[in-house]
């Protein structure tokens, strides 16, 4: 049979060693050897000797995802295989974290990350009980972690003479060391007469980076 379906970058190569790579631009592969830890839901192969356990988050991580939509729900991929992950054909990243490295991601952005990185989901800095995406996990230590976005991300450098402005539907993530904070770009006469459908935006300021994805749309939006 021959077709360029079977092409050799689409082939499932032997893993080299365990741990996170990318299969391609859409999918990351794991090679267990312990433990990985994944979004719920993501795993779209494997092979070998794996069990999949859903991981609680406590009754603190719970309450966050069940007043907002979103946080971190998670399963743990435990024994020794290879497990390719993916989420609705989004674009893949591994970022490589090193000692003193942080960074805070939305939690409809994470894909998979090692056990040896440290998160922990937390409620955006002056962002309150409003707007979406504002519950977002902090990630610590050493490891690699897979983060998923919609299109090619862009990342805009943050600057404390230059503050930006990102909506929050379109956050993926940002420097852990930034100052967040809610911004109104309305006014209340103009929101009456119907608004122009920008009203609240997530303010960043500090020295760092943040990381937008070319997309608004939720996934509620999308599974409708």
């Amino acid at each position: 049979m021959k077709s360029d379906l079977f092409a050799s970058e689409n082939l499932a190569q032997p893993a080299a060693a365990p741990g996170m790579t990318l299969q391609n631009a859409k999918s990351v592969k794991y090679t267990v050897n312990g433990e990985v830890l994944a979004r719920q839901g993501a795993m779209i192969a494997f092979r070998g000797n794996l069990q999949f356990e859903r991981k609680g988050q406590g009754i603190g991580g719970m309450l966050k995802r069940a007043v907002t939509g979103e946080g971190l729900a998670l399963m743990s991929v435990r024994g020794q295989g290879e497990a390719w992950f993916a989420h609705q054909g989004g674009n893949c990243f591994i970022v490589d974290f090193e000692p003193g490295d942080a960074l805070t991601v939305n939690g409809r952005n994470v894909l998979c990350f090692d056990p040896t990185l440290s998160y922990e989901i937390k409620m955006v800095k002056g962002a309150g009980m409003t707007g979406g995406g504002l519950f977002n996990s902090l990630f610590t230590g050493t490891g690699k972690l897979a983060v998923v976005c919609d299109g090619s991300p862009i990342i805009i450098p943050v600057t404390p003479q230059e503050p930006v402005f990102v909506d929050t539907d379109a956050v993926v993530g940002w420097s852990a060391r930034l100052e967040t904070g809610l911004h109104r770009s309305q006014s209340v006469g103009s929101m009456i007469r119907g608004g122009s459908g920008e009203a609240v935006q997530l303010k960043l300021s500090g020295e760092g980076f943040v990381i937008v994805r070319p997309s608004e749309v939720t996934e509620a939006a999308t599974a409708n």
